[in-house]
C-alpha cells in the first residue's frame, strides 16, 4: 500500500524514532509499504518517520542510479535499528534532496565512510562498511531516525535563503506527484 509522505514541518519528522521490536506485528507489511511508497515517489531512500511511523527502520535503494553510480547496481538495503559504529574524519560534500522537503536541494557535508550495525529484512544482524553514494544515502535516512533533516546540515545563510520555500512546505503549499501528509 502506498502511504502518504510526511513533509517538512510535521512533528513526527523531528522526533527520535523508537527501537523496533523484531517480533512486532505488521513489521514485514510496513517494510513492503515503505518500499512501495518510496518507489511510487521516485525516491532512493525512505525512513519510517517519513510515512508517519516513529520507528527505527529505513530503506535505501540505489539500483535506479546505477547508470551514474555503477557501484549501486545491486545496492538495496532494509535497515532495522541501525547504529553507526564508526565514521571517518574524512568528509564528502554532495547535493541532497528529500521526499519530505520537495523541490529543495542543497550541498551537505557528511562522513565519507561509515560502519553500521543493523538488522536486515530477514531479521539477521549485519555489520557493514559504506562509502561513496551509498554511504550518503544511509546517513541521510539515519538522520530521519534522529529527528534531523538535510536542511539542518546546511549553512545558516543557505537555510535562510531557502526559508520561504520551507515555510510554504510547512503550510502544505507544495505540489508533488505523491500523496503527502502533515
Amino acid at each position: 500500500m502506498i502511504l502518504p509522505v510526511y513533509t517538512y514541518g510535521s512533528p513526527i519528522l523531528r522526533a527520535q524514532a523508537k527501537e523496533v521490536d523484531l517480533k512486532m506485528e505488521g513489521l514485514e507489511q510496513l517494510i513492503a509499504d515503505m518500499h512501495q511508497t518510496m518507489k511510487h515517489a521516485e525516491g532512493v531512500g525512505i525512513a519510517a518517520p517519513q510515512v508517519g511511523k516513529s520507528l527505527r527502520i529505513l530503506i535505501v535503494d540505489g539500483t535506479d542510479l546505477a547508470e551514474d553510480y555503477p557501484e549501486l547496481k545491486s545496492f538495496y538495503r532494509v535497515m532495522i535499528n541501525p547504529v553507526v559504529l564508526e565514521e571517518s574524519s574524512e568528509t564528502a560534500e554532495f547535493s541532497e534532496g528529500c521526499l519530505s522537503v520537495p523541490d529543495i536541494r542543497a550541498d551537505v557535508t557528511r562522513a565519507a565512510r561509515i560502519k553500521v550495525e543493523y538488522f536486515n529484512e530477514k531479521f539477521e544482524k549485519v555489520v557493514e562498511d559504506f562509502d561513496g553514494f551509498g554511504c550518503r544515502m544511509v546517513q541521510h535516512e539515519m538522520d530521519h531516525l534522529d529527528g534531523k533533516m538535510f536542511v539542518d546540515r546546511v549553512s545558516p545563510l543557505r537555510k535562510k535563503l531557502m526559508g520561504g520555500k520551507l515555510r510554504r512546505i510547512e503550510k502544505g503549499e507544495v505540489r508533488t506527484r505523491y500523496k503527502t501528509a502533515k
